[in-house]
């Protein structure tokens, strides 16, 4: 009740202060709203490689897993904490020609967009395991008004960027939008999948932050957060177990959420490495060489890699029910699935791996993702002629 009051207040001062910015002209500018950098970073490469005359302005949200502001000089920190900063940002949205957003943000059920402007989602994810939007199962215990705000938002969006049909499927679903706001682009943070460039400096980088592993192989234990886990410092991995059976010829990096991170207390210091707050994951999946998980969307990236996946699901009844999966079947994952650790250990032990299943589960997901998204985004959203390369000739969208 408390919460929901606090956001009515701070939506309510949002809309005057937009409403009195947006009687101005809109700009040739575009402003991105960023807590996820991936999608963000290619996609400002290729805006600002292929535009020219265009104004770009970066928000960067107190959750922002990455300072923007190290790579780009027109960034303002999108937090009433900065007041006049905050204030800065809202004129430029009510300003701009174009908004993109790679989440999800209350602010959008209140910021009416002049009909011209062009409202993006590139949403953080490839894929999805677990459902969300307006297809998650918690939804039940929250407000009418909560589920309402949803729907304004989603509302809001005018394309959303895509890297395969199923993912449109999705969104149709979780966000409720009709089959004709998608941009099938592919998405941008895989080009660096198809980058060997970019392959070979997250090799070389992963093997220098890293002496330490010395050879040995690398486990990537990143499960998803649970919302009930907040003050929960217990893996449910058994890290002993893992300890035991690996110590000799494998390291384990553990990729926690920062609540669960900041209370995990480190036993095995040689063989253990908690990588929360490593910067780039992409260097971490070029580095694993097995990813352990669960219901997080990093298979879908990691998948393009062609490498063996556990899928370490021992709530998997609970969550179901709980949460709401879209792959509600234990047989559809695309690799070994695994309900105690006892089971892990005997996946990596036995080499029962199951990368065969990897390969066509990465075409599904990435069909459209082919090492150009970032370039492709931006021809069809910003409406520019490729007919005339071959090379650039993107599909035709409606």
């Amino acid at each position: 009740m408390i919460r929901e009051f606090i956001i009515y207040v701070y939506l309510k001062s949002f809309s005057l202060i937009f409403r009195i910015f947006n009687v101005i002209d809109t700009k040739n500018k575009t402003t991105f709203v960023v807590s996820f950098g991936g999608n963000i970073q290619n996609v400002l490469h290729s805006h600002e490689k292929i535009l020219e005359n265009q104004e770009t302005i970066i928000l960067e949200t107190p959750n922002s897993n990455i300072d923007i502001s190290q790579f780009h000089s027109k960034a303002l920190y999108f937090t009433p904490k900065k007041f006049l900063q905050f204030i800065q940002s809202i004129y430029h949205l009510a300003t701009s020609s174009h908004i993109i957003v790679d989440n999800y943000y209350a602010f959008l059920s209140v910021t009416n967009f002049k009909d011209s402007v062009k409202c993006v989602q590139l949403w953080h994810a490839v894929g999805a395991f677990k459902k969300f939007g307006l297809e998650d199962a918690t939804n039940t215990k929250r407000s009418k008004a909560a589920i309402k705000r949803f729907q304004d938002v989603y509302n809001r969006f005018d394309y959303v960027s895509v890297g395969s049909d199923s993912m449109a499927d999705i969104f149709q679903k979780t966000f409720g939008l009709s089959s004709n706001k998608f941009i099938y682009s592919g998405v941008p943070r895989t080009d660096f999948f198809f980058d060997s460039n970019q392959l070979k400096y997250a090799k070389d980088t992963f093997n220098t932050d890293f002496p330490m592993i010395n050879n040995r192989k690398v486990l990537l234990y990143a499960p998803t957060y649970r919302n009930n886990e907040l003050n929960n410092t217990k893996l449910h991995i058994d890290i002993d177990r893992l300890y035991q059976s690996f110590k000799h010829e494998y390291v384990l990096l553990l990729r926690l959420h920062p609540a669960v991170s900041s209370n995990f207390e480190n036993k095995y210091p040689g063989f253990i490495f908690n990588v929360t707050e490593y910067p780039n994951i992409n260097h971490l999946l070029v580095g694993a060489d097995i990813l352990i998980t669960d219901y997080s969307s990093i298979p879908f990236e990691y998948a393009l890699l062609n490498k063996p996946m556990i899928f370490y699901l021992y709530d998997f009844e609970t969550y179901k029910r709980e949460q709401g999966l879209f792959f509600d079947d234990i047989n559809k994952y695309p690799g070994s699935v695994a309900t105690t650790t006892d089971e892990v250990i005997s996946i990596i032990e036995s080499k029962e791996l199951h990368v065969d299943l990897v390969q066509p589960f990465a075409d599904k997901w990435n069909k459209y993702s082919k090492g150009r998204s970032s370039d492709n985004l931006i021809y069809t959203l910003y409406e520019i002629d490729t007919t005339k390369s071959d090379e650039r000739k993107i599909r035709e969208y409606a």
